[in-house]
């Protein structure tokens, strides 16, 4: 049997499966591995997965956790580590967020990976490793596409007055906001990213104004030519997609890719179903 882990900031979504079938799925709070220590990590693990996992962890094979936050050898070590107190498994492999997307997407076959959520990130993969990664750079720098970015679009062109003026006044009176408290929120407080994301479905909801259309749609565009265009041979490949903003977004994402050239391939809003797939090959 094989134990699958999605794991972000909020939650953690694990999967144990066995010929292709699911045994169990449970949910347990998630880990930050760049924040928290490893003994931190292991004593998390063992007060919310152990008494959850119905299964004997004796016959557990192997354990694929996929997280946010994994990109060194010694936070995978550290990870794998505090795994091991919960479920020794003889194989346990740690891996990043974007090794997780490119696996459920692309499987054994080449492509393109992206993740657009509340950040976003993109690979290029040969069908067994990532080969090549456009650094994403954060919501200031980077993040085209993303919930962040979109939600900063958002209230820059609300506080500008870009927007007309009846979806100016509909937004600040949907988040019952204002100015000052925008600015409070994203120079003075933690989370600033989230917060961003967090106003971004406004924009889902009034998709049919031209307006927020095009804001959307020139956000996505960014996100193809400051990214995937970097990629060799990127018109020939399938450029897929995991997270809530590209799944939610799918047709605005789709024009954009035409625009900029690329061709869409999948679009899922988890990674598990995919990851499931991969894994399930390997029994």
């Amino acid at each position: 049997m094989i134990l699958i882990a999605d794991c972000g900031s909020t939650k953690i979504d694990w999967c144990l499966i066995n010929n292709n079938e699911i045994v169990e799925r449970i949910n347990t709070t998630g880990i930050n591995a760049m924040m928290l220590s490893r003994d931190e990590i292991a004593a998390r693990i063992a007060a919310e997965l152990g008494p959850e996992l119905k299964t004997p962890v004796e016959s557990i094979d192997a354990v694929y956790f996929y997280g946010a936050g994994c990109i060194s050898e010694e936070v995978c070590s550290n990870v794998a580590s505090a795994i091991s107190e919960t479920v020794p498994a003889p194989v346990i492999e740690v891996a990043t967020d974007l090794l997780a997307a490119a696996r459920a997407l692309c499987g054994h076959e080449p492509g393109i990976a992206c993740i657009i959520g509340t950040g976003s990130n993109s690979c290029y993969y040969d069908g067994k490793k990532i080969v090549d990664n456009v650094s994403p750079l954060g919501y200031i720098l980077g993040d085209e596409g993303s919930g962040a970015v979109l939600g900063k679009l958002l209230v820059g062109d609300v506080l500008k007055n870009v927007l007309p003026a009846h979806l100016c006044k509909s937004f600040l009176e949907e988040y019952k906001t204002d100015r000052l408290e925008i600015i409070r929120r994203v120079y003075r407080e933690p989370g600033a990213n989230r917060f961003l994301a967090s106003l971004s479905p406004f924009l889902l909801k009034h998709i049919d104004e031209p307006s927020v259309h095009s804001l959307v749609l020139n956000a996505f565009k960014s996100f193809f030519v400051r990214n995937i265009h970097n990629y060799e041979g990127y018109e020939k490949l399938p450029v897929n997609f995991v997270g809530s903003i590209a799944c939610y977004y799918s047709d605005v994402l789709t024009e954009a890719a035409s625009l900029a050239g690329c061709k869409v391939g999948i679009i899922l809003k988890s990674p598990m179903e995919g990851l499931i797939k991969f894994h399930a090959r390997a029994l």
